[in-house]
């Protein structure tokens, strides 16, 4: 792990017990933290004072007023590139692909491990360019590529059993072995492996 000295991390959420946990977190492993409880703060922030060389953003997703998917467009309008890992206690799937596929450099579901968030920042800060997607995509059957897409789309097994006209006991084992081929552990480890981001 890089030593945390010298790093800012921009901290956007609207609760504050979160905000004032993640702040001590942070700060104990040496980052410095500037909190906000929302994106418009952050934005005129920004607007005020560049960001410093080693910076990264940790942003809920949904918050009242802008949400983090609209700040992630508005980072990208004014051309700030930087590092963003998104933080949700929702485990909104789409919402989770939306945000890697426009750049986010993570997406940790609520509540999570202190160690599971730097290392998130870490690697965040690292310029750790996106893997092409995993290898292991070409070894799902067809099947198993139909269900994943399901899942991809945030439907539940009974839905993406509907649609493929089988049972939602065979959808959950086609589940199984796929997330089993493609090393992941729930739907947010998946979502990274299919994006590339794992």
């Amino acid at each position: 792990m890089t030593p945390a000295n010298g790093t800012r991390i921009y901290l956007v959420d609207d609760h504050q017990e979160f905000r004032e946990s993640c702040v001590w977190i942070l700060e104990q492993t040496g980052f410095e933290v500037q909190a906000f409880s929302s994106a418009e703060s952050l934005l005129k922030e920004l607007s005020r004072n560049a960001p410093t060389a080693r910076s990264c953003i940790v942003s809920d997703i949904r918050m009242p007023g802008m949400s983090g998917l609209e700040l992630q467009s508005e980072l990208s309008h004014r051309g700030l590139a930087l590092p963003l890992i998104f933080v949700t206690g929702h485990g909104d799937v789409p919402l989770a692909v939306d945000a890697m596929r426009h750049g986010a450099a993570n997406f940790i579901e609520k509540p999570f491990d202190a160690p599971l968030l730097i290392e998130a920042i870490q690697t965040a800060l690292s310029s750790h360019a996106p893997q092409a997607a995993s290898s292991a995509l070409g070894h799902l059957t067809r099947r198993e590529r139909q269900v994943l897409d399901g899942i991809m789309s945030g439907k539940l097994n009974k839905v993406i059993a509907d649609d493929l006209k089988i049972s939602p006991k065979t959808v959950e084992l086609h589940r199984a072995n796929l997330m089993a081929k493609l090393g992941a552990h729930n739907v947010v480890e998946l979502t990274r492996a299919v994006l590339g981001q794992g």
